[in-house]
């Protein structure tokens, strides 16, 4: 088993800037190209930074943050990697980060925002939604990510016609995209019982969340939810992927959704103990909860 580190530090002296779209479209193109050209190359610097720590703590897997690029995607304020001034030193530090990550066995993924929904049902919704996930293959593919992670969206009434839509599009999509695509259970909408079928379907593995799970019961059990989602992993020869957090609240009482700073080991499920997968630690102290999680584990520390 690989725990992963999701986007960003608590005490790792590495960070990632970001700009908003009002910023850039103030600039004349010329000075916008090399605004965003600047934070582009800090990004791509820092991730090999970030490579280097998660190594170090030993850590197995690292999810990028989306905006790693930030408004590259943007209708008015987007750009292209070959207009920045420094796009050739931005490409060779991502081949750089694909090395290293290959190089360690550290596994690299990427979680688009909320506003990536496949499955709605208003096209500029959609077209900005392929877009995103456009941008997020070309990364994937330089980095050497091998998953796009996505909730199943909306339900808009009805769940069954939201995820035929999500089919429908996913023909549309580049390679680069549908070849590292995968669900996700949420906490709200779409449980493990929900996404399975089109999964199945589409050769998708299913991310299974059991925090989510928790929160949105379907009448499976934890293991049987472990074990149908890692069939959709092992047919395509692949690592199952999972994420772990716990409620901020605990689970006796207020809402169960809000991750806490760290991980209860008690909410590691035992079926996963001794499997080859890599759990995604979701829990707000970042490494910090990643790195005691592995020490309760490797101390015996759960109930």
């Amino acid at each position: 088993m690989r725990f992963g580190l999701c986007c960003q530090f608590m005490k790792e002296p590495v960070s990632f800037r970001t700009t908003t779209a009002k910023t850039l479209l103030a600039l004349h193109r010329d000075r916008r190209l090399a605004k965003a050209s600047d934070v582009c190359l800090g990004n791509a610097r820092n991730l090999l930074l970030a490579l280097a720590a998660v190594r170090r703590l030993g850590i197995g897997a690292f999810r990028i943050m989306s905006p790693l690029f930030p408004r590259m995607t943007h209708p008015e304020a987007g750009y292209r990697l070959d207009e920045l001034p420094d796009g050739v030193e931005i490409e060779g530090l991502l081949a750089d980060a694909r090395s290293y990550a290959r190089q360690h066995d550290i596994r690299l993924s990427f979680h688009p925002d909320q506003f990536v929904v496949l499955s709605s049902p208003h096209g500029a919704v959609l077209e900005s939604s392929i877009r995103e996930l456009a941008y997020q293959g070309m990364l994937a593919e330089a980095v050497g990510a091998d998953m796009i992670n996505i909730h199943g969206g909306g339900v808009y009434g009805d769940k069954e016609q939201a995820l035929e839509r999500l089919a429908a599009v996913f023909p549309r999509l580049p390679e680069a995209v549908r070849s590292r695509l995968t669900l996700e259970n949420d906490d709200v909408s779409y449980t493990v019982r929900d996404l399975l079928p089109i999964c199945r379907r589409l050769s998708l593995p299913l991310v299974y969340d059991v925090h989510h799970h928790r929160c949105n019961p379907d009448g499976l059990s934890v293991e049987e939810a472990t074990s149908l989602a890692a069939e959709t992993w092992e047919t395509l020869g692949r690592e199952q992927h999972c994420h772990i957090s716990s409620p901020r609240a605990g689970w006796g009482g207020g809402d169960p959704k809000p991750h806490a700073d760290y991980i209860d080991p008690a909410d590691l499920p035992e079926c996963w103990l001794g499997r080859e997968m890599t759990v995604d630690v979701e829990a707000k102290a970042k490494e910090l909860a990643v790195i005691r999680l592995m020490e309760d584990l490797a101390r015996g520390t759960r109930p």
